[in-house]
C-alpha cells in the first residue's frame, strides 16, 4: 500500500511513501516505540535523543546520555504508538526540568535569571506529571477500587454496593446496585408495632394508666371544672 507525497520543494518529483510495508511492520524495536513498525520506533527514539542538552558534553558522555535515553523508553515499556509518543515526551520533560534545575544553581547569576529557570523548572516537572497521570490512565490504572467491609442500615435504609456516579458521566464504573437488606426491614415493622410505655400519674402510688397510640380520648371541659372548683369551695 503506497501513497504518493508532494513536496513543495521546486524542481522535485512526487515521491512514494509505503505503507503497511511487511519489511517495516517486523517490530523487532518495538520494546523502544510501542509499534510493529520499526520505521516508527527509530523516529521516536531519534526524536528523544535530540531533546537532549548535549553541548557541553564529551564524546563519551554523549554516547552514554544517547544510551541511556533509549533505556530509559525501554524501562516504560510502552505497548502502542501513543504510550510510545508520552515515554518519549516523559523523557524529555525529564531532562529539560533537570536542566532548569542546573541553571538555577549556577552562582554568577540575577535574582531574575534564578527566579525564572526556577519557575521553567517548576512547569516542567507539573507537565512530567500529567504525562504520567495520562500514561497510567490509559493503562487502566487510574482506576479507583472502593472495598466495603462493614455496612450498618438503620431502620427503612437501604444499601448501596458498588460505585455511585450520576447517568451519562464518565468513569462512573459499574452499574449501581442497591438491595434491601431483610434485617432493616424486620427492625421497622419490629418499631412500627412496638406499644408505648404507660404513663404514671403524679401520684406514683396508683396503677399506671395506659394511653392508645391512635386512640381518641374526649378532653374535659376546664369550663365545668373550674366552675366546681369555684362552688365546692
Amino acid at each position: 500500500m503506497s501513497m504518493t507525497a508532494m513536496n513543495t520543494a521546486e524542481g522535485t518529483k512526487p515521491s512514494a511513501v509505503v505503507a503497511n510495508d511487511p519489511d517495516d511492520r517486523r517490530g523487532q524495536l518495538k520494546n523502544i516505540g510501542g509499534s510493529q513498525s520499526d520505521h516508527w520506533n527509530n523516529t521516536l527514539a531519534n526524536q528523544a535523543m535530540q531533546a537532549l542538552w548535549l553541548k557541553n558534553s564529551s564524546q563519551e558522555e554523549r554516547d552514554k546520555q544517547l544510551s541511556a535515553t533509549v533505556a530509559a523508553l525501554i524501562g516504560i515499556a510502552p505497548k502502542d504508538e501513543l504510550e510510545g509518543m508520552m515515554a518519549a515526551q516523559l523523557v524529555a520533560a525529564h531532562n529539560a526540568a533537570l536542566e532548569c534545575y542546573r541553571r538555577a544553581m549556577i552562582g554568577e547569576q540575577t535574582f531574575e535569571g534564578r527566579r525564572e529557570n526556577l519557575a521553567q523548572a517548576n512547569k516542567l516537572s507539573r507537565t512530567y506529571a500529567a504525562l504520567l497521570e495520562a500514561l497510567n490512565r490509559h493503562r487502566g490504572k487510574g482506576q479507583q477500587k472502593v472495598t466495603v467491609e462493614h455496612v450498618h442500615v438503620h431502620a427503612g435504609g437501604q444499601a448501596v454496593v458498588g460505585m455511585v456516579a450520576a447517568p451519562g458521566q464518565p468513569g462512573g464504573g459499574e452499574a449501581t446496585k442497591i438491595e434491601e437488606q431483610p434485617h432493616a426491614k424486620q427492625i421497622a415493622g419490629q418499631i412500627a408495632h412496638a406499644s408505648e410505655p404507660a404513663l404514671r400519674r403524679p401520684d406514683a402510688g396508683r396503677d399506671a394508666v395506659p394511653v392508645a397510640r391512635d386512640g381518641k380520648r374526649t378532653l374535659p371541659d376546664a369550663r365545668r371544672q373550674g366552675a366546681g372548683r369555684v362552688q365546692g369551695q
